[in-house]
C-alpha cells in the first residue's frame, strides 16, 4: 500500500493502494484483460420494458436459473507464471446483459438466466502449434477479457441421417447464430441451461466499452456498428484456449506492415450457393461435406445432409459453408484469414508479429461466418478449466471486493472539497482529516458506494489539509470462488489463533491484530507484504492503526499445520509464531 500527497491549493492529501504489479507488465496476456469494472455488481435487464426505462437488477430468478446474492462483473482475479496466465471471472458482462426472448416479437421469454460461473481457467503463455489440429468443443474454448465465456460457432445440434440431435456428434453442425441469434441479447449473447452466460458471435458489447468502433444508442439500449471512418486497430477481445488472441473485426490492410492502414478483416468463408466457385447445395443437395471439414473431420466428403428445404435453409449449418483457399483464391489477396479465421500479422500489441484471430462481420455489421475462430484450433488448446491454484504465480490482478481504493484528485470549490474515489459496490465508506498528518478527524461515515464510485463534499476552512478514505463495510455478495456468500470471499479470521481446512483455491481474509510492542505504524503506513508460511497475501489494507487486512488464497496443496504470520512495513516487522493453522 502506497500514500501518495496530491497537492491542491489547499495542499489535500490523499491515501491511495495499488495492487501488487507484475514483472509481466508488457505481456498482453496479463495485462489486456477488462479490470475497469471488475468492483461493479453484474446486472441484467429482465423484460424489454425494463431495458427501455433502465431498470435493471443485481439479483435474479426464473425458477431455475437464481442469482440470489450479487455478484461482481468479470475479471476478479489474474495470475501468471512463466508457463500460465489464470484469470478467475465470475463470467458475468461489464455491461447490462439482457434481455432475452425465444423470438423475434419478443412475446416468449428465453428459459435461461445467467449467473456466477466462478470459473477458474489458465491459457498458456507460449503457444505451440502442430500439424495436426484439434476439434473445437462444446462449452467454453477460451475467455473474452471481460470474463465471458467463448463458445464456438456451433449451437450443439447435428443431423443424425434422419433428425438432428442435440449434444452429438457429426458432420452437418448447426450454426449458433442463424439458429439461436434470435435469443441473443443487444450484446449478442446468451446462456445455457447452467446459466453461463456466453458468446458465439461478434462480442458487441465489449467492443463498444474497450472502444472497437461500436455506437451505443443510450436510448434504445441497443449497439451498433459505427458509420464513422475506422482509424485504428481493433484490439484484442479475447484469448483463445491455445493461447492465441482474438481481436474485433479491423486490422492491418497488409498483415506484415503496421504502416498499410486499417480495414475490415474479411472472411476465408462463403456460402455454398454457386457463386464464387461453389457448389449450388439448393440443386445439388448436401451430398458432401466442404474439403475444410474433410481435413479437420479426417472422413470421406461423402456424408449426406437434409435436403434444402424450409425446414432446413441454406446457412443452417457449418459445413454449408466453404473455404475460399480451396476454391483457388489465395489468402491475403481474395480474402484475410484462414480456415480457422486466422492470421500470421503484426498487431499494435505484437509489433513483432503473432497468429491471431479476428472476429468477422459483413460489411453491414452483421457477423459473419466463422464469427470468432473456426471448427478446429491454430494451436495446440492446452489451456483449460483449473481447480486449484498449484504453483508459484504472480499477482497480476486482485479485484471486485477486494480492489484497494484509489483516491482522485480532490476539487475545491468556494471552500468546499470534493473527493471522489473508486469504489467497491455494496461498500460503506468513512472520511477522514487532518491538518498535520498525525491527529485525523472523522467527517463523516456511512457514505455508500454508487456503483464502483464513492464521493462526498465538506466545506473547509482550513488553508492546509489531508484527507483519507476507508471502507467500513462490505455487504454479503456472492464471491467468485468458494461457497461464502460474503466479505472476502471465502471467510474471514482473526490472526493470531485462526485456522481454515485446505481447499482448492479457497480466498480468506485475515484480520490481524498488532501487538502493541513495538507501537503500531499509523493508519495506511506502507506494507511491503504480508506472508503465511510460504503464501504471500494477494493484497493488503492497513485503514486502521494496529489491524492489518490481508487476502490469501489457500491452494489445495498448501503445507499443513501452524504458520508464521510476517507482516512488513518499512520499520517494523511483526512475526506471529505459529498465528495461523492450515487444516487438511
Amino acid at each position: 500500500m502506497k500514500t501518495k500527497l496530491l497537492g491542491l491549493t489547499l495542499a489535500i492529501a490523499a491515501t491511495v493502494s495499488f495492487v501488487a504489479a507484475t514483472t509481466h507488465a508488457q505481456d498482453p496476456r496479463t495485462n489486456s484483460w477488462l479490470t475497469t469494472y471488475s468492483s461493479k455488481y453484474a446486472r441484467i435487464y429482465t423484460t424489454d420494458a425494463n431495458k427501455a426505462s433502465g431498470t435493471s437488477v443485481s439479483t435474479w430468478s426464473n425458477g431455475t436459473q437464481t442469482q440470489s446474492l450479487p455478484a461482481y462483473a468479470g475479471i476478479q482475479e489474474v495470475y501468471s507464471s512463466a508457463s500460465w496466465v489464470y484469470v478467475r471471472s465470475t463470467g458475468l458482462g461489464s455491461h447490462t446483459m439482457g434481455p432475452w426472448y425465444l423470438n423475434a416479437a419478443h412475446t416468449t421469454a428465453f428459459p435461461n438466466y445467467p449467473v456466477n460461473q466462478k470459473a477458474f481457467y489458465r491459457i498458456p503463455r507460449t503457444p505451440t502449434v502442430s500439424v495436426t489440429k484439434t476439434l473445437t468443443a462444446l462449452g467454453a474454448i477460451g475467455y473474452f477479457v471481460d470474463g465471458i465465456s467463448m463458445f464456438d460457432s456451433r449451437d450443439g445440434y447435428v443431423w443424425t441421417g434422419s433428425a438432428e440431435a442435440g449434444n452429438g456428434t457429426g458432420y452437418w453442425n448447426r450454426e449458433a447464430y442463424v439458429n439461436e441469434g434470435v435469443t441473443f441479447d443487444p450484446g449478442y449473447a446468451h446462456q445455457e441451461q447452467t446459466g453461463n452466460h456466453h458468446y458465439h458471435a461478434n462480442p458487441i458489447a465489449l467492443r463498444y466499452l474497450l472502444g472497437d468502433h461500436v455506437d451505443f444508442n443510450s436510448t434504445t439500449k441497443t449497439y451498433s456498428e459505427s458509420t464513422n471512418a475506422v482509424t485504428k486497430h481493433s484490439p484484442i477481445l479475447g484469448w483463445v484456449r491455445d493461447g492465441f488472441p482474438v481481436y474485433g473485426p479491423y486490422g492491418y490492410s497488409s498483415a506484415s506492415n503496421s504502416a498499410s492502414g486499417i480495414r475490415r478483416m474479411v472472411s476465408g468463408y462463403v456460402l455454398r450457393n454457386g457463386q464464387n466457385g461453389t457448389q449450388n447445395l439448393t440443386v445439388v443437395g448436401r451430398t458432401n461435406i466442404p474439403l475444410w471439414a474433410v481435413r479437420q473431420y479426417n472422413v470421406a466428403a461423402n456424408q449426406s445432409g437434409p435436403t434444402v428445404s424450409a425446414t432446413y435453409p441454406l446457412s443452417r449449418y457449418m459445413e454449408d459453408n466453404d473455404y475460399l483457399g480451396d476454391l483457388g483464391q489465395t489468402q491475403g489477396v481474395g480474402f484475410d484469414l484462414d480456415e480457422y479465421n486466422g492470421r500470421w500479422c503484426v498487431t499494435p500489441e505484437f509489433p513483432g508479429g503473432t497468429y491471431a484471430y479476428f472476429v468477422c462481420i459483413n460489411s453491414n455489421g452483421t457477423p459473419a461466418y466463422p464469427y470468432n475462430i473456426g471448427r478446429a484450433f491454430y494451436g495446440n488448446p492446452t489451456g483449460s478449466a483449473q481447480t486449484t491454484l498449484a504453483e508459484t504465480v504472480v499477482t497480476n490482478f486482485v479485484g471486485g471486493p477486494k480492489l484497494s481504493p484509489s483516491l482522485n484528485n480532490p476539487s475545491v470549490n468556494s471552500g468546499n472539497v470534493t473527493l471522489t474515489w473508486s469504489a467497491i459496490e455494496g461498500g460503506t465508506y468513512r472520511v477522514e482529516s487532518s491538518t498535520n498528518l498525525t491527529s485525523w478527524t472523522t467527517n463523516v461515515t456511512g457514505i455508500a458506494a454508487v456503483l464502483n464510485t464513492g464521493s462526498n463534499t465538506s466545506a473547509s476552512a482550513d488553508s492546509k489539509k489531508f484527507y483519507r478514505v476507508a471502507m467500513t463495510a462490505l455487504a454479503t455478495y456472492d464471491p467468485v470462488s468458494g461457497t461464502s456468500g460474503g466479505g472476502g470471499g471465502g471467510g474471514t479470521f482473526a490472526v493470531p489463533g485462526g485456522s481454515v481446512s485446505r481447499g482448492s483455491g479457497t480466498n480468506i481474509t485475515l484480520t490481524i491484530t498488532l501487538p502493541g510492542t513495538p507501537p503500531s505504524p499509523p493508519a495506511n503506513a506502507p506494507i511491503t507484504s504480508v506472508t503465511m508460511g510460504t503464501l504471500t497475501a494477494t493484497s493488503t489494507s492497513y485503514a486502521v492503526s494496529g489491524t492489518v487486512l490481508a487476502n490469501f488464497t489457500i491452494p489445495a496443496n498448501a503445507t499443513l499445520g501452524a504458520q508464521n504470520v510476517v507482516v512488513t512495513f518499512n520499520i517494523p516487522v511483526f512475526t506471529f509464531t505459529g498465528g495461523f493453522t492450515i487444516n487438511p
